[in-house]
């Protein structure tokens, strides 16, 4: 097996950081598990040659594999449902009294294979009810994962993947596509758009601001001045009286951010 060098992998660490702030400093042996198919599919001799190989790459083809090797992207149907019982029992009877166009700007940031946008907008469909036609509720959800959009946005899971899911949104919600396959109907799928985006950008390209924010589980990658960097950008696009939700494994420093702490892994901007 190929093995990679302490050298080479500063290189790699140092190049994933500077593209997407994702901390590998300990994750030697992930990078070189990860990454040993790719130079046996291209026939690289050592992690050297790949590393030229990525550097060079002007048609971003490179930068997308390694990314969709590198990223985790695991998540589930439900993950920290508390998040969602919060969103439908305080967030939306709120933005519903508060948002007078009836324009709802949502955006699952860091939106892996669409788990958490589609639960939301089945969250959602379910609240509004008949009156959801007279909303704009659509929620942006972005990832810089193409393999994970991929899936995101085909919308289909097997059995096993939505069995957390309410026995009322298998039925209502989904369509089977034979055994052991689900998808998610084009009424939900019309709800969340796509799009791959960076979350390290410096400036987002957000027209209008965004009354809720999730980004659940995606600054653990992250060091404390990324994570910071983050937090301002997202308290910049957020509404006043708007949430950010995060991961429960990760907290905000209190010191540091303008966001007002509710309860755990969820904030607001007064």
């Amino acid at each position: 097996m190929i093995t990679i060098s302490d050298q080479e992998f500063r290189l790699l660490k140092e190049y994933i950081y500077n593209y997407c702030g994702i901390n590998l400093s300990k994750k030697k042996t992930l990078v070189q598990a990860r990454l040993y198919r790719i130079l046996m599919e291209m026939e690289f001799q050592d992690f050297s040659s790949y590393y030229n190989y990525l550097f060079n790459d002007k048609s971003g083809e490179a930068v997308r594999n390694i990314i969709d090797r590198l990223s985790t992207n695991h998540t589930f149907f439900m993950r920290e449902i508390q998040h969602f019982i919060y969103f439908r029992d305080q967030v939306l009877p709120q933005l519903k009294a508060t948002v007078k166009n009836r324009d709802l700007r949502i955006w699952s940031a860091g939106c892996s294979s669409g788990e958490e946008p589609y639960t939301l907008a089945m969250i959602m469909a379910d609240y509004f009810g008949k009156e959801k036609v007279l909303w704009d509720s659509r929620i942006l959800a972005t990832d810089i994962s193409s393999r994970a959009l991929h899936k995101a946005r085909e919308g289909v899971y097997s059995d096993e993947e939505i069995s957390s899911i309410p026995a009322p949104w298998k039925r209502n919600y989904f369509k089977s596509l034979g055994p052991d396959r689900k998808m998610v109907i084009n009424k939900v799928k019309k709800e969340v758009i796509y799009r791959k985006f960076n979350l390290i950008e410096k400036a987002f390209p957000f027209k209008k601001k965004f009354h809720v924010i999730f980004c659940r589980n995606v600054m653990i990658y992250f060091d404390n001045t990324t994570k910071q960097e983050l937090i301002d950008r997202f308290y910049e696009c957020t509404e006043k009286g708007g949430y950010l939700f995060i991961g429960q494994a990760e907290s905000l420093n209190r010191e540091e951010t303008q966001y007002k702490y509710v309860m755990p892994a969820v904030y607001r901007k007064e």
